[in-house]
This record gives structure tokens, sequence and C-alpha cells, in this order.
């Protein structure tokens, strides 16, 4: 009875070790996310910072005060620059918006004629741009002439992010795993996205620009001749040490 007893227990306690063996091995299976085998693979800075491609204004403020119609030197440069970058880059038109019922209301408008004179100079077509008038909401601001026009460009962040700790604690699981912070590479991320000249460059390459037909011309001739083909820098002899006290 007692032998009965004893294998009766030993085949149920096999039969819940098989069953048991057998859901590990399904579990093992049922397997869906990617695999990290070492735990320390640092998390890709241009995944959590990506560089955004969006349209934006570009803005020139022209101050003008209250007893001064015109412009200066130094603005009649900053609106022909925005007339030529608006030929270059613009996707939309230029809007002007100029200040009224302000102590340089006058002003402005003379100013105005003036900024509309050099954009059209520059080649940028009248029904490219579009005056509106505006009036501050807050007297104590400066009522300055805006001159802007949309672009496409390329934006990072915002930066200075901290969602977790930086040492190791209950809140930054990532520490242990040897992984960066979330800020890391933001600013890297940002610089780049500011100093590119053309975002299209982030996206897709530029196509093949013509070749330069004078110098391939000049080399090609040579060649024919058996001449080197190398180009011959005369000055070059003029940044050489001297040999004077050798």
């Amino acid at each position: 009875m007692t032998f009965a007893r004893s294998a009766d227990h030993w085949r149920r306690t096999s039969q819940a070790a098989a069953l048991l063996g057998l859901g590990l091995m399904l579990s093992a299976c049922n397997h869906t996310g990617e695999l990290d085998a070492t735990g320390t693979v640092p998390v890709d800075y241009r995944q959590r910072h990506p560089i955004a491609i969006q349209e934006a204004d570009q803005t020139v403020h022209v101050f003008v005060g209250n007893g001064r119609g015109g412009l200066t030197g130094p603005q009649r440069a900053d609106i022909a620059a925005l007339g030529q970058s608006w030929l270059r880059e613009g996707t939309g038109r230029i809007t002007i918006d100029t200040p009224v019922q302000t102590p340089n209301a006058r002003a402005a408008a003379d100013s105005l004629r003036e900024i509309r004179s050099l954009l059209a100079a520059t080649g940028v077509p009248a029904h490219a741009v579009v005056v509106r008038d505006y009036r501050p909401s807050d007297p104590r601001l400066f009522a300055a002439i805006r001159v802007n026009y949309p672009r496409i460009t390329a934006s990072v962040g915002p930066c200075g992010l901290w969602p977790d700790d930086l040492g190791p604690s209950i809140n930054n699981p990532g520490y242990f795993e040897n992984r960066p912070s979330y800020n890391h590479g933001c600013a890297t991320q940002r610089n780049l996205a500011a100093v590119v000249e053309n975002p299209a460059d982030l996206v897709q390459p530029r196509p093949e620009t013509p070749a330069y037909t004078a110098r391939r011309t000049a080399s090609f001739d040579k060649y024919r001749k058996g001449n080197s083909t190398a180009t011959v820098y005369s000055e070059s002899d003029s940044a050489k040490i001297s040999n004077t006290g050798k």
C-alpha cells in the first residue's frame, strides 16, 4: 500500500516537471522583441534627438527712430542680403510688418518705400511682397519694421532635458546598463542643424555640377602634346624657408 502511494506520488511529480519544462520551452520560443545580448549597447543619440526639417521664418528687424526716415548703410545691406537669400531659399512671399499709430510711424512709412525699392533692385518681384500694419500690444516695446519670409530650416530640441538621474538611482535603470544620459548628443545635433547650409543635404545628396570646361580643355591639350597635366603654382616658392645662414 505504501509502495503504491509512493509510485503514484512519483508519477504526479514527473508529470508536473514535464509540464513545467514544456512551458519554459514554449515561453522561450515566444520572443517578439529584439534581443540585447550584452545590455551595454548605447542608445543612438540620433534617434533620441532627430534633426527635424520644417518651415520657419527668416526675419530682419529694421529699427527706425522717431525723427529719421530712410535706412542706414548697414540696414540697406541687411535688406539687400535678405532679398538675395529669398531668391535662393524662399518658400513664400516676403511680409513687411510696418508699425502704425506709434511715435515712429511716419519715419517707418518713409523707410518702407526704401525697403521695397531695395528688394526690387535685388530681383524680388512686386507681387511677392506683402505689407501689413501692426501696433505693438505693449507700448514699452520699440516698434520696428519686421521683414520676414518662410524658408526650409533644420532644427533640434529642446536640449537640456534630464528626465532621469545621472547617478545610480531607482529612477535611472539605464545607469546599470552603461547607457548614456538622455541629453547626451543633443548639443551636437543642434549645432549640426544650425551650421548646415542647405537642410536638404541631410536627407539626400546634391546632383553633380558641370565640369570646369576651361580647365578640362587645357588639361586635355597638354595630354595630347605629351606634357605634364599637373598645375604649377609659382607662388608656392615664396613660402619656402630661406637657405640663408645654412
